[in-house]
């Protein structure tokens, strides 16, 4: 029944990853915001998936690309952590961009009972790892669901819906294959991102060339993220903010981690390429600006996490306005009743 069908906490932690990748150990202002309008208009084209596809199989195809990891395995965990907090198992999960599926390996069989993993990476599923759970892999584009409706009790998504061109129709179509009392709980890049790398770039192109073009993909405000997932009909609302600090020990070694990771830029209005100069000057002022006493350079990632419900009528609902039984200022001379009360061994005079 889940197959295809013809129709288609603001809580800011700082966390430091204390993980090994190819380069360093790994410890866990100029931003690009994509600004989305509290509207449901016309679709915004920014990003060409047929790159973004090209890079991620690029990557997914690397005899290494294990080491490339690190960011997506630690976000994937926290998801997870997300998932484990309901009380509940989910007969049927659907992973939107599950990558190599990192969050289907962290799972097990007494919160979700099955699993259906969607990327648009056709070789990165034949790169998925093993699991407890029975996994159905389908190639299909984030940005079109092919599923029916109230299908899936569970939605999962990590650092995939960033490079999605229609987030508010990504949202609904979410929104549209959740059953009633079906939870989605995802985690994007955030519009702060790899603010280090942004800066440095911009400064050295003004200082080389006399201007600047976009070198980075725009993200996603996280003011946006509740108003859009509220829009598509999700109710009992969460987003917070997770920002995880890398290091590395250059702005090159940044350059590399981010292609091997398939997360290079991939927007139209792209640069094609920078001369090599401006690359070095930018690297010099990434080293200069946000280097650390050890010699490497510091890169920060902002991941926002976000969880939505589809409405169901055994869920808890506010109380009607004018229904409480006792104000404010009541609520205020109690507090000064129970402060002034005296307390164990003293009389009252």
């Amino acid at each position: 029944s889940f197959l295809p069908s013809d129709c288609w906490r603001r809580s800011q932690r700082e966390n430091t990853l204390n993980k090994t990748s190819s380069h360093c150990g790994y410890r866990s202002k100029t931003y690009a915001v994509r600004w989305l309008s509290s509207s449901t208009g016309n679709s915004m084209n920014v990003f060409d998936r047929k790159m973004k596809r090209r890079q991620k199989n690029w990557a997914a195809s690397l005899e290494d690309s294990d080491k490339f990891q690190y960011l997506r395995e630690e976000v994937c965990g926290r998801v997870v952590d997300r998932i484990f907090d309901v009380a509940r198992t989910f007969p049927l999960a659907l992973d939107v961009g599950c990558g190599r599926g990192h969050i289907a390996q962290q799972l097990n069989k007494e919160t979700v009972e099955k699993l259906l993993q969607v990327d648009i990476s056709e070789k990165a599923l034949k790169t998925l790892g093993e699991c407890e759970i029975p996994t159905y892999s389908i190639v299909a584009d984030e940005e079109f669901l092919p599923f029916k409706e109230n299908t899936f009790d569970l939605v999962v998504s990590s650092l995939s819906l960033h490079w999605v061109n229609d987030l508010p129709g990504a949202f609904r179509q979410i929104y549209h294959v959740l059953k009633p009392d079906g939870v989605f709980i995802g985690a994007m890049i955030g519009g702060e991102t790899l603010y280090e790398l942004r800066c440095s770039l911009q400064l050295a192109e003004l200082e080389r060339e006399g201007g600047f073009a976009p070198h980075m993909s725009p993200y996603t405000a996280v003011s946006d993220v509740g108003n859009l997932l509220g829009q598509a009909g999700f109710n009992m609302l969460t987003v917070d903010i997770d920002e995880i600090q890398v290091n590395y020990p250059g702005m090159f070694e940044v350059m590399e981690d981010l292609q091997g990771m398939g997360e290079s830029n991939c927007s139209w209005n792209r640069k094609s390429l920078l001369h090599r100069d401006t690359m070095l000057a930018a690297a010099a002022i990434y080293k200069d600006m946000y280097g650390n006493d050890d010699g490497s350079v510091a890169a920060t990632f902002q991941i926002l996490y976000m969880i939505g419900w589809k409405p169901h009528e055994s869920q808890a609902k506010a109380a009607k306005r004018g229904s409480a039984n006792m104000s404010f200022s009541d609520l205020e001379k109690l507090h000064v009743s129970e402060s002034t009360r005296p307390t164990g061994g003293q009389s009252r005079k």
